[in-house]
């Protein structure tokens, strides 16, 4: 979904899933997951390509739709952005056709504000815009470290849970109930290991934190990888993290369906 149309600060995450391919394919490392999975031989996983997005309004339609097709042909997907809009239009189709969905989201900021802007539709937006549908059963935040009073009363408002530092890797306690959905902000990560997007904010989890969640998060059923801005990566780090994070991804993804 390479969009960054709603983006704030910074663009360049339009170049995001280029970039986390690139590393994925990349003759330097393998597509074998920790588990064991190897993705190059498993015919259960396949690139899609990039969406052809035509811009404005359109793109978020178009993103539901081709999701909503994907969802439809029982496809579940790792989505890969672009910038966090995105989010919007993907849970909008996976919560039409997914009950009781339960989102996990890494991330530094809430991004929910109500406007931002002026836009609603901004990468600062796109979780107050699925809180608002009712259709997301819980919403789940982690690695949240820079929130202001609006952003704030937002969490009270839709009931949002943002789990303290302390508690980031204690899942369990948190009793997710599944299906999960899982929504990765690279800038959830600390700029020690992503320094490839556009909103950095020291103090955030570690490469092998995050990889940690993505093992115990139950029931997964899709998931995005967005905000990776290649112009500002340093030494291609920050896009092959987005690169593991796939196939671990994918390998759980996978352990829930049927061969």
């Amino acid at each position: 979904m390479p969009t960054d149309e709603a983006s704030s600060f910074a663009r360049g995450s339009a170049a995001g899933p280029e970039a986390i391919r690139a590393a994925l394919y990349s003759e330097a490392s393998s597509q074998n997951t920790e588990s064991g999975v190897d993705l190059a031989s498993e015919r259960r996983f396949s690139d899609l390509g990039d969406l052809a997005l035509t811009g404005g309004d359109e793109t978020r339609e178009e993103i539901e739709r081709e999701v909503g097709d994907q969802l439809a042909n029982r496809n579940n997907l790792i989505c890969l952005g672009g910038d966090h809009s995105v989010a919007f239009p993907i849970l909008s189709a996976y919560s039409k056709r997914v009950p009781n969905l339960t989102v996990v989201q890494i991330d530094a900021h809430p991004d929910l504000y109500d406007s931002f802007d002026g836009d609603r539709y901004s990468h600062a937006c796109p979780f107050a815009r699925v809180m608002e549908t009712g259709r997301v059963q819980r919403l789940v935040q982690i690695g949240i470290r820079s929130a202001n009073q609006h952003q704030r009363e937002q969490v009270e408002r839709f009931g949002v849970e943002i789990v303290p530092r302390q508690r980031w890797l204690d899942l369990e306690t948190l009793q997710l109930k599944t299906p999960v959905y899982l929504s990765i902000d690279l800038d959830g990560i600390d700029p020690a290991f992503a320094p490839g997007v556009s909103h950095l904010e020291p103090g955030g989890l570690t490469t092998r934190e995050v990889l940690e969640i993505v093992g115990q998060v139950p029931g997964l059923v899709g998931a995005d990888v967005v905000e990776l801005n290649p112009s500002r990566d340093v030494g291609g780090i920050t896009a092959a993290l987005a690169a593991k994070l796939v196939k671990e991804l994918a390998s759980r993804i996978l352990e829930g369906q049927t061969k």
